[in-house]
């Protein structure tokens, strides 16, 4: 017999395999949290500022560090509660939420990533349409489609685990409301999720890797056939920073989340996936700013007027 019972809350343990390390992670990702809010925001402030910025490509970054503050300010403030005042108790829906809000942003990065790259290919193999074809509609119809898309790929997950009965445990082993964490404490069978985990990965994952892949084989392939160096390195330079955000977020995605045993033992994965989390928004600004020469005149010309 299965002791099915009725989960009014959960308790989130966070890290407690480095007992001495509480008070260092506190301090590393409290840190590294206000670093990736205040950069993300200094970059959506920068952006709304500068008149000269209203164009399509930073459009989408402005999107895509609003997105990084959601993703950031769903998983993080808790992680600190738990590091800190050892709160470990979080509501049933409120675990839910917390799980939603994540799969949302990381499902909606991906897609607003996949919508940079049809920027850049535009811009590169098609110049002389480029405003006419990324007017203001395309683009808000572009960024409104990658949340819509990131809210609907995650809901049917967060529906069928909200669903799960619980059995005698409702303890994760994880610093957040994880899917795969969540679902080792169910009685019924979750194969299910199995199943639904290939889908969401074929619509938020692959689906946009193939569209990024191939705007990039357009764009190398028009940059390949221009003849001077120089307008090699330029047009290069245009999506330079947006191809290095993509490696980074696919590389790290896969690395964590895609080999053997990801699922099947979240925990032992808990560091690793902290780390991106955290890290890859506050890098994303970070590569944004230092790569691009806008931005860094935009920001000149701020703190100018600060003064």
């Amino acid at each position: 017999m299965v002791n099915y019972t009725s989960v009014t809350e959960f308790l989130i343990l966070g890290f407690p395999e480095f007992p001495e390390l509480q008070l260092p992670l506190f301090t590393l990702f409290s840190i590294l949290y206000l670093m990736a809010v205040l950069g993300n925001l200094l970059v959506i402030c920068i952006i709304s500022a500068d008149r000269h910025l209203h164009i399509p490509m930073y459009f989408f970054l402005a999107n895509l560090s609003a997105l990084d503050i959601c993703s950031l300010s769903a998983i993080v403030p808790k992680m600190l509660a738990i590091l800190l005042a050892k709160d470990y108790n979080i509501s049933f829906v409120g675990c839910i939420l917390q799980m939603y809000c994540y799969t949302i942003c990381v499902c909606t990065e991906f897609a607003l990533l996949t919508a940079m790259a049809y920027d850049r290919y535009i811009a590169i193999c098609n110049p002389l349409r480029y405003l006419d074809i990324m007017n203001k509609r395309a683009c808000a119809v572009l960024a409104a489609a990658s949340w819509v898309a990131g809210v609907l790929e995650s809901l049917p997950h967060n529906i069928v685990v909200s669903q799960f009965p619980f059995c005698d445990s409702n303890v994760i082993n994880h610093f957040f409301c994880e899917i795969a964490a969540m679902v080792k404490l169910s009685c019924s069978d979750t194969s299910i999720i199995q199943s639904m985990n290939y889908i969401q990965g074929l619509f938020a994952l692959f689906i946009p890797f193939l569209l990024t892949l191939t705007s990039y084989v357009f764009i190398i392939s028009t940059v390949l056939k221009i003849r001077s160096s120089e307008g090699k390195s330029k047009a290069f330079s245009t999506c330079s920073s947006h191809l290095t955000v993509i490696l980074m977020a696919y590389g790290i995605m896969i690395g964590v989340y895609m080999h053997p045993g990801a699922i099947d033992t979240p925990d032992a994965n808990k560091l690793p996936i902290a780390m991106y989390i955290v890290t890859l928004p506050l890098l994303n600004p970070l590569i944004y700013s230092l790569r691009s020469r806008e931005i860094k005149v935009a920001l000149k010309k701020a703190l100018m007027k600060t003064h």
